[in-house]
């Protein structure tokens, strides 16, 4: 059901919230790190939805913090610590996983983030499938920028040497619509795939 697989994903990200804070909290200016709440699923047999879910009640500002699509530009994202620590814990998560597994949809209140979700490559990671389009892996790698607390860690900056050498070119290459270019990497069959996600969203 769709309310033991958000229980799953929640928990499941909340265990890479765990192990981000552990390697980041030591860190010398490091600071308050983002924590994902657990959500509990209870069992209700008397009832019509005999599955629903618990969770502590976050109070005061509701923000979203990651990118969800290239249009969303967020403010607090890029100008608040929580936002930044966010993206940070994106890259963390992404690196950690080598590019398989991004934790998405990080919202809350300050530094506390409930209906998170996770976007795998198609084929899961360790047995895990996420229940995101695996686009927003792809998206996260264009979109990302990197600050102090990604620096911090030590992460990799995701602007490719392609990128670079792409900005050195002359003019002329501006002309070429970058969607043609990606269309020739991706197989036929992933494409479809990404397009069929997306149209049910």
């Amino acid at each position: 059901s769709v309310v033991i697989q958000e229980c799953y994903v929640q928990n499941t990200a909340r265990e890479y919230a765990k192990l981000y804070a552990a390697e980041a909290e030591p860190l010398e200016g490091f600071g308050e790190v983002p924590e994902i709440i657990p959500i509990f699923l209870i069992h209700r047999p008397s009832n019509n939805i005999p599955y629903a879910t618990v969770e502590e009640e976050l109070v005061g500002e509701f923000v979203k913090y990651s990118v969800k699509d290239g249009r969303e530009v967020n403010f607090l994202r890029r100008d608040s610590e929580a936002g930044q620590k966010c993206c940070t814990f994106q890259h963390w998560v992404y690196e950690k996983t080598n590019g398989n597994l991004l934790v998405t949809d990080l919202q809350g209140v300050g530094m506390k983030l409930t209906d998170v979700g996770i976007a795998t490559l198609a084929k899961g990671y360790k047995g895990f499938k996420g229940n995101c389009s695996f686009s927003f892996i792809e998206q996260f790698r264009a979109l990302h920028q990197c600050n102090e607390y990604c620096e911090m860690l030590g992460l990799k900056s995701l602007r490719t040497t392609h990128q670079k050498q792409r900005k050195a070119t002359s003019t002329k290459s501006k002309n070429l619509p970058n969607s043609s270019t990606v269309k020739k990497i991706m197989p036929k069959k992933a494409r479809e795939h990404r397009d069929l996600i997306s149209s049910e969203h």
